[in-house]
């Protein structure tokens, strides 16, 4: 018997966001680390580094940084699918204890839709959270990382 609760019986975030900006753009600020790195994380711990290796089985690495007590954060994981302006899905998890203890295995998909205005839909889903504690952890998280995204691409930071 598993000791481990598999990640469809964990709590799961899901989240909806609007970009003004072409899909491509934001795309390219999933799939670029020179680009990720300048809007991925939460206000308070940004990253400062990212790095990709964007195939199925391909692995991505994260570093956020506190700018108050210069800790940081790893997390990273590995590519599951990719399709173009379209779709992400990749495992997430932290590298250290984080918010309720050891690390756990999630799974994060993305998808990606033209807004009739010309702007981007944006569909988020992570699954596999250890907790509700992780859970709202991970909802405050997201939500100000995608808030640091609108702004990135808002001054049209993604397409230069």
């Amino acid at each position: 018997m598993s000791l481990v609760e598999p990640v469809a019986t964990r709590p799961t975030l899901q989240m909806q966001r609007h970009f003004d900006a072409p899909r491509a753009l934001v795309w390219r600020a999933w799939t670029n680390p020179e680009v990720m790195v300048l809007w991925l994380g939460p206000v308070e711990w940004p990253a400062v580094s990212a790095s990709q290796d964007l195939r199925v089985g391909g692995e991505w690495r994260a570093c956020l940084r506190s700018p108050d007590t210069g800790q940081d954060l790893w997390q990273g994981g590995v590519y599951r699918e990719i399709v173009p302006q379209e779709r992400l899905v990749f495992t997430f998890k932290w590298d250290e204890s984080h918010e309720d203890g050891p690390p756990a295995d999630t799974l994060v998909t993305v998808q990606f839709a033209d807004a009739p205005d010309g702007g981007t839909l944006m569909d988020f889903t992570h699954e596999g959270l250890k907790s509700e504690q992780s859970l709202t952890g991970h909802k405050h998280g997201w939500t100000s990382t995608f808030e640091r995204l609108e702004a990135f691409l808002a001054a049209g930071g993604a397409d230069q």
